[in-house]
């Protein structure tokens, strides 16, 4: 079960990494700021570790612009991925990779609903 989270941990953040090298991620805190004013994100992670601040500013601008967002993970895992030392919040602007970024985000969910097995839809208790 851990090793199927840890797993789906890895493929999100190894794609977060595809992204950086495609040029269509956006990192730091002002970058990610100006970049959900003009409407250039398309899915925005914030880390866990963000400041509250931080977190309750995101989440607004978010909210006011419609952007989604993911609030997850560490500012050293985001950091790890990315090759950097820590970070807290990340931009994705391409569309195609917020999407799928998305869809993996959201099929670990399921998996952790779902006991870390494979995901039944109907399935009875």
């Amino acid at each position: 079960m851990i090793f199927e989270r840890r797993w789906s941990l890895d493929k999100m953040l190894s794609f977060l990494g595809l992204i950086r090298k495609s040029g269509k991620l956006i990192l730091g805190y002002n970058k990610c700021e100006e970049a959900v004013k003009t409407r250039k994100v398309k899915l925005l992670v914030l880390s866990k570790g963000a400041s509250e601040n931080t977190k309750d500013k995101f989440r607004g601008y978010c909210e006011k612009y419609k952007v989604p967002f993911i609030e997850d993970f560490t500012p050293d895992e985001l950091g790890y991925a990315l090759g950097y030392e820590g970070i807290a919040v990340v931009g994705v602007s391409d569309r195609n990779m917020a999407e799928k970024l998305k869809t993996l985000y959201e099929s670990k969910e399921s998996e952790e609903l779902n006991g870390g097995g494979p995901i039944v839809k109907n399935q009875s208790i």
